[in-house]
């Protein structure tokens, strides 16, 4: 479907040779809520809330970092023989969330160590945070016109996309074409399961489950949604990255909640009671 809309400024406000990308802002409100919302559970469950401050001052900086790696590896061929500093422009966008997420999954396991806390409780109480930073934070790719789908059909047009805020339409549109925007699918999915996942904690499950919950819905969500993008990370041919993951992450959720239950690891309750 043909449209002509200009797109918004990416640009949020320049100061001297500074520049501040709404791209970034948008990442920086997501971390920040994500961080009061763990921060009011780690009070009400009586842990240190200052553990999530600490936490974080580590997460984020190696998160962005291993984001980036993730990215840079599956899409070398965009970087190769391009200027080197192309490969640090984050503000550009290129960051990917599974690698995010690996790098920060790993910090939490050391940091838990270090500081004698259990891993699986700071990630049940983090988990409502990281999928309301990743509802978030899909608007900063809104911003830059990335993470979209396909062309939009007339008839997909006339039955759904229609309805949505002129504003998001225009952003879709890009060089006179209209794309789905998959990054308000996703951000929608997240924002159903924030909800999910507040809800799930009110009944008390095993530790671990939260987190596990968020694991398996996010990669559902996720996976469907990944093949309606244009701008996949691949491994071997036509085979997407992170639909490969997300099936590796469905199947390993799962199979972590029945062997903890199974095995007796999972002995303690959300609120940290004995089972």
């Amino acid at each position: 479907m043909t449209c002509s809309a200009p797109a918004l400024d990416r640009v949020f406000f320049e100061l001297g040779p500074l520049t501040v990308y709404w791209y970034g802002v948008i990442i920086a409100a997501g971390a920040f809520l994500g961080l009061w919302l763990a921060t009011r559970e780690a009070d009400r469950l009586g842990l240190n809330k200052d553990l999530f401050v600490d936490l974080i001052v580590f997460a984020i900086p190696i998160a962005i970092i291993s984001a980036r790696i993730y990215y840079v590896i599956f899409e070398w061929d965009r970087y190769d023989g391009g200027t080197w500093w192309d490969v640090f422009a984050i503000w550009e966008g290129g960051i990917a969330i599974h690698g995010a997420l690996i790098g920060s999954v790993i910090t939490a396991i050391i940091f838990a160590r270090v500081r004698k806390v259990s891993f699986w409780q700071l990630a049940d109480i983090a988990a409502p945070s990281i999928i309301l930073g990743q509802a978030i934070g899909r608007w900063g790719n809104f911003m830059n016109q990335e993470a979209h789908g396909g062309p939009v059909s007339q008839a997909a047009y006339d039955n759904f996309l229609q309805y949505l805020p002129d504003f998001i339409t225009n952003q879709m549109c890009i060089g006179g074409v209209m794309y789905h925007p998959t990054f308000l699918y996703e951000s929608v999915w997240n924002l159903i399961g924030l909800v999910l996942l507040l809800v799930l904690r009110q009944f008390n499950p095993r530790r671990g489950e939260v987190f596990l919950s968020y694991v398996i819905w996010y990669s559902i969500g996720r996976y469907y949604i990944e093949g309606m993008r244009t701008d996949s990370l691949y491994i071997i041919g036509q085979l997407r990255t992170a639909q490969v993951i997300s099936i590796v992450l469905v199947i390993l959720g799962i199979a972590l909640i029945i062997y903890r239950r199974y095995s007796g690891r999972a002995d303690r309750l959300y609120n940290g009671r004995k089972v």
